[in-house]
């Protein structure tokens, strides 16, 4: 696939509903001015303003930051954009570009969880967050577009919350950091969609910087931005989207967050992240024959410390050698967290086989997607041997596209 081909199938995100997204391909100032014009269509006046937020990949670190662990995720070129306009009457208008059902009228003062209803949910939700917090939002019109795809593990649903927090931030002027817009993105997710997921997805959207992956302490929200320029280095980080969708509200995610904070509690600790990795055998033996939460124990711990051996070796500049970890990332995830599923489990042996230097599934699992580390004169190999160990399995052809490490939220217009 040349680079003008895997740039194309990188723009077929969207929120995966009616229309789909634009094309990353697209020119950013024609995609703004795109989404400008559509809200000036569709309400009858310019909007305030335009607003970007990423979807992200994970590079290492799954389920640690609810566990108050380590992560390391990095921004995607796919955005969720957002054309604003600030009302004071009490009415939160909202408009997709990409769902079936695109449009959604709410007064502000009527959210409650347990959410809206489909797309809509995750744009009011932050409303409701800000709102529980004592921020005078008095309503707003809303048009969304995302190139992000769904259920692929990228976070297209953090990228429509931190979008919208970002751009509310500013047209109220409530003063709130990067951070503390992400922490308000998560509660809408967790108390008004209902998902318990941790607060991972939202901080790689708002803070990430480009060129950089984020090294993210979740008990205390300190981060560090790390180098990662793999073309640099002669290397490339492939995302593989399976096009199997997961859903992180069926309640599989929501067993393991409990497993893990069952743990947690039989070993005396607030969270697993006070594991350490040196006490992990200790730790396996204290939960006995209860082999479930021995295998989360296992998974969390081990990956708190992949995250940090990757950061090492990133520092070190020794890139190649964080194949093998992300590997061993994927074997955990399958065996002790068993969150993959056969697609994810054929990208990792079809890559490595061909040539990868490493690869594993990310995000919630159960689906979605995975990286592949390869070196960038083996990429077309790797690819097509992807690509055919799919069809030879009777799957449906995955989308894959090249990593870049992008920018965090912002305002575009």
């Amino acid at each position: 696939m040349t680079d003008q081909d895997r740039g194309r199938d990188q723009g077929q995100g969207g929120q995966g509903q009616g229309q789909g997204g634009q094309g990353q391909g697209q020119d950013q100032d024609q995609r703004v001015s795109g989404i400008a014009a559509g809200f000036e269509e569709l309400y009858g006046a310019a909007p305030d303003g335009v607003w970007a937020a990423p979807g992200r990949v994970n590079l290492i670190g799954e389920y640690t930051d609810f566990n108050e662990g380590f992560v390391l995720p990095l921004a995607l070129p796919h955005t969720a954009v957002a054309a604003v306009a600030r009302r004071d009457d009490g009415v939160l208008r909202l408009h997709s570009a990409d769902a079936a059902t695109p449009v959604a009228e709410l007064r502000v003062d009527a959210l409650a969880p347990p959410g809206v209803g489909s797309w809509a949910s995750y744009p009011a939700g932050v409303v409701w967050a800000l709102r529980q917090d004592g921020h005078p939002v008095t309503g707003a019109d809303v048009h969304l577009a995302s190139t992000v795809p769904t259920g692929a593990g990228l976070s297209s649903s953090a990228a429509l919350e931190v979008v919208t927090a970002f751009a509310l931030n500013d047209l109220f002027g409530l003063g709130l950091g990067g951070a503390e817009l992400a922490r308000t993105a998560q509660r809408a997710e967790n108390d008004f969609v209902g998902v318990p997921c941790g607060v991972m997805d939202q901080m790689a959207s708002a803070c990430c910087t480009a060129g950089h992956a984020l090294h993210l302490d979740c008990r205390d929200l300190s981060m560090r931005q790390i180098p990662f320029d793999l073309e640099a280095e002669g290397l490339r980080l492939l995302v593989v989207d399976t096009r199997v969708k997961h859903e992180l509200g069926d309640g599989a995610y929501a067993e393991r967050r409990e497993g893990c904070e069952t743990a947690a509690r039989r070993l005396g600790v607030s969270h697993l992240r006070d594991v350490t990795h040196d006490g992990l055998a200790d730790a396996l033996t204290a939960l006995g024959d209860d082999e479930r939460l021995r295998r989360y124990v296992r998974h969390v711990v081990g990956d708190d410390h992949r995250v940090t051996e990757v950061v090492r070796l990133l520092a070190a500049g020794e890139v190649r050698a964080i194949g093998p970890v992300l590997t061993a990332g994927h074997a955990s995830l399958r065996d002790d967290l068993r969150i993959s599923c056969p697609e994810l489990d054929l990208v990792v042996t079809a890559a490595n086989t061909a040539g990868a230097l490493g690869a594993r599934m990310t995000g919630g699992g159960f689906g979605g997607s995975a990286v592949v580390l390869v070196e960038a004169a083996a990429l077309d190999a790797v690819e097509r041997a992807v690509r055919e160990a799919f069809v030879a399995s009777g799957y449906t052809a995955p989308r894959v596209f090249v990593a870049q490490a992008a920018a965090g939220a912002r305002r575009v217009k």
